[in-house]
């Protein structure tokens, strides 16, 4: 499993060096082959006797975090969607996007992307899967932002960026607390202690930090607003985020985690709140558009919210109708954005006013659309695969049980309601989406930028295939049952399941809400400019995008205003700021967790050389303020230096006193050097403020230090270092001096890397003063 995750990666490094050979061959048939050799790999995991798989790499076992995958049911589903659609996409995009592209960068981005998203299904550590949650925003910022040049793209790609990576801060905060009261890093060991968790009392916590990671990161309401700007990104990106990866990740660490939390009440009622909200807006704002992709992000914005809605029923038949939706979604939706595409290039627009009677110019792109939107209006059709989770979702609606809050108890009665108004405007915008780039256009006088034509048959393969999946999937739709959703639905709930999944059922609640939806949405469908007006009340004005942008821009602005309150040039400034930060919170921390501690019972006395040496140090750095010579100054700072080596010596380290007069004598020298150079120190006309400011800022800061070194010697808050010191340094280091065995053994990188700045620091001195000389001599 671990090539699976790793080779998208490797194979990125040599895209850069493939792409300058674009004028050859398309960079995008040498990357096809990585997610279908994926894909091709884990189809053999599939059948009825199909088992968990685990393996473990040791990464950092310091800290519990190593490299461990898990492969099940549920992670297994996720693999072959992102492999599967992952290589359609890469093969659509040799057809959609023109050598003269950077095609380098594109597919660097798209393969970090899917490394990511198969790091994080895979991922059985859950360090380790926000290493790889993370990365996906730092992907997809890029993908989506591939179009630099554009304001818009730049725009969607930071908005998608700062809302994810909020999300997924907060799913960390989740993972750190959730490992501590689990006392283990493991996914699987976590829900093994289930029962604990529960009964701890960070639960809340814990759950509403992941719950927020995850509703970002599937554009749950109302972090729902980065989605559509993400469609500023390559259509083969759009249908690669939409489908089968980003939007999806959320969705999958709420089913990971469901063993966990599926049994806490406000687990349901929290879920599956935020998804019937989604499903409800997403599909009624989706009427609203009229960009293609903007159409099609709002209709994944309401199918999202259906999942996860279904996800926070919890029941058997909710698991697996959600993971069922999460199969057919990926394949109808996927091939909609394609063929969004496909008509943007052959037409030269995406808005849909100026569309209208394609099939006849477009048959075959006009044939997979119409199995498209069909399926995505769960339109009751035998090889349509939409309408099979659709009837489940409804029946999930139905089968919600009443709990000990009087808020689950309305959520029960309210929910199916809610399901039928969702789907009913999901009926519409896939009626409005096929109808208004199919069907008859009242703007014809519109002229269109390009002539439309067919597209070419590379571009129709990948939305075929997407298509031909939706059928089969509808035709014999109990062939993926046992195989394949059975274990998938069984990684979430082990009694997840059913036995066949069948079109005709009879007259049964789920299916007249399906009759409902059918003819409501048909009406609503046939009126639609007559009613459309509502828009204008709801939402009206308001706008969560125009809240958000309004954070950021306050945000901003309050940013702005405090770095230019302390970067302000004054190198004082920064130094004041610098010490009362640390002066401020040395002190509290110590004075609140008693580090104060002073002990003078075990000190030795004190000699009359020793007080008369600390005295001379005292009054020469005394005597540097009142200095107004430039050479005095340093000389006299060189008796504080040269009394703390007299200082080695009377406490009997030679070694320390020795290193204290090389470096002392070399500062000086250097100082001197330079200093020479200066203007001559003058009399600073400081003010009153000024000179207490300066007064109070060094005393306290100096008063601080010789407490915290005092307590350093009195405390023994842990075991002193220096034991180990003394045992090893002969047997590990081979040397009785211990500090030179410290300075070349124990810490020898760290004094590589002093040696290499000190020489570069010397190669930077002798280049200046070369420099100066040549230009004297010019």
């Amino acid at each position: 499993m671990i090539f699976a995750v790793l080779a998208p990666l490797l194979v990125a490094f040599f895209v850069p060096l493939v792409s300058r050979f674009k004028s050859s061959f398309h960079t995008g048939i040498f990357v096809f082959f990585v997610p279908f050799a994926i894909f091709v790999y884990f189809l053999q995991f599939i059948g009825p006797n199909f088992t968990p798989l685990k393996q473990t790499y040791n990464w950092i076992p310091s800290l519990h975090i190593n490299f461990d995958l898990y492969l099940d049911g549920l992670s297994l589903l996720f693999v072959l969607l992102i492999s599967g659609i992952g290589s359609l996409v890469v093969l659509y995009s040799i057809y959609y996007l023109d050598r003269s592209e950077r095609l380098g960068q594109f597919y660097v981005y798209l393969l970090m992307f899917m490394a990511a998203m198969l790091g994080i299904v895979l991922s059985d550590n859950v360090f380790v899967l926000y290493t790889f949650w993370e990365l996906t925003s730092i992907s997809s910022f890029l993908l989506i932002g591939y179009w630099h040049f554009k304001e818009r793209s730049r725009y969607g790609a930071l908005k998608s960026m700062l809302i994810t990576v909020f999300g997924g801060l907060s799913m960390l905060g989740g993972f750190i607390l959730l490992s501590v009261v689990a006392d283990t890093t493991s996914i699987q060991a976590m829900i093994a202690k289930s029962d604990y968790i529960l009964s701890n009392d960070y639960l809340p916590l814990i759950l509403a930090f992941i719950l927020l990671g995850a509703f970002t990161k599937s554009a749950q309401f109302p972090f729902h607003i980065w989605l559509p700007d993400a469609m500023e990104a390559p259509t083969p990106v759009s249908a690669y985020l939409h489908s089968a990866t980003m939007v999806k990740a959320g969705l999958y660490l709420i089913a990971r985690f469901s063993p966990i939390f599926s049994s806490y009440e406000w687990f349901f009622i929290i879920v599956s709140i935020f998804g019937i909200i989604t499903l409800c807006w997403g599909s009624y704002m989706a009427v609203r558009q009229t960009d293609l992709k903007a159409i099609l992000a709002f209709s994944t914005i309401s199918q999202l919210g259906m999942i996860m809605a279904m996800l926070g029923f919890g029941t058997n038949i909710a698991i697996f109708a959600a993971v069922f939706h999460i199969l057919n979604h990926a394949t109808f939706k996927g091939s909609l954005f394609m063929i969004a595409g496909i008509i943007d290039l052959q037409t030269g627009t995406r808005d849909i006013r100026k569309l209208g009677k394609l099939f006849t110019l477009l048959p075959i792109t006009g044939t997979l659309a119409l199995f498209g939107t069909f399926s995505m209006a769960g339109v009751p059709i035998p090889f349509l695969n939409g309408f099979y989770s659709k009837e489940l979702f409804f029946e999930s609606t139905l089968a919600l049980q009443n709990g000990t809050l009087s808020i689950t108890s309305f959520l029960t009665t309210v929910i199916p309601y809610l399901a039928v108004i969702g789907s009913i405007f999901t009926f519409v915008y896939s009626m409005y989406l096929f109808f208004g780039l199919f069907g008859r256009n009242k703007n014809n006088e519109v002229s269109l930028p390009k002539q439309p034509k067919e597209a070419p048959i590379g571009m129709l393969i990948s939305p075929s295939i997407l298509v031909i999946g939706v059928i089969i999937i509808g035709l014999m739709p109990n062939l993926f049952n046992q195989n394949f959703l059975a274990h998938a639905a069984a990684s979430i709930n082990p009694t997840a399941g059913i036995d066949a999944i069948s079109f005709w059922h009879g007259l049964t609640p789920a299916f007249l809400m399906s009759l409902i939806v059918v003819v409501i949405g048909t009406i609503l469908a046939l009126t639609r400019t007559k009613w459309n007006t509502v828009y204008d009340l709801l939402p009206g004005r308001f706008s969560f995008n125009t809240i958000y942008d309004q954070s950021v821009k306050s945000i901003d602005t309050f940013s702005s205003k405090m770095t230019n309150f302390y970067m302000n040039g004054s190198l004082r400034t920064y130094m004041i700021l610098i010490i009362t930060t640390t002066f401020i919170v040395s002190f509290v921390y110590m004075y609140y967790t008693d580090g104060f501690t002073i002990d003078f019972s075990d000190l030795a006395k004190i000699t009359t050389l020793e007080i008369v040496v600390v005295v001379a140090i005292v009054v020469a750095a005394i005597g540097t303020i009142f200095s107004n010579h430039n050479v005095a100054a340093i000389l006299i700072l060189g008796i504080t230096g040269y009394g703390v080596a007299i200082l080695f010596v009377l406490y009997r380290a030679p070694d320390l006193a020795l290193t204290q007069l090389v470096i002392e004598t070399i500062t000086v020298t250097l100082f001197l050097l330079c200093f020479y150079h200066f203007p001559k120190l003058t009399k600073r006309n400081e003010s009153k403020k000024t000179v207490a400011t300066n007064l109070f800022v060094s005393i306290g800061f100096g008063v601080l230090m010789t407490m915290i070194g005092i307590s350093a010697l009195s405390s023994s808050w842990f075991d002193k270092i220096s034991e180990y010191f003394i045992e090893t340094s002969l047997p590990i280091g081979g040397g009785k001096n211990i500090v030179n065995v410290i300075l070349v053994d124990m810490r020898g990188i760290d004094t590589l890397f002093e040696i290499a700045v000190l020489g570069l620091a010397g190669l930077a001195v002798f280049s200046l003063i070369k420099l100066r000389k040549n230009k004297g001599a010019k």
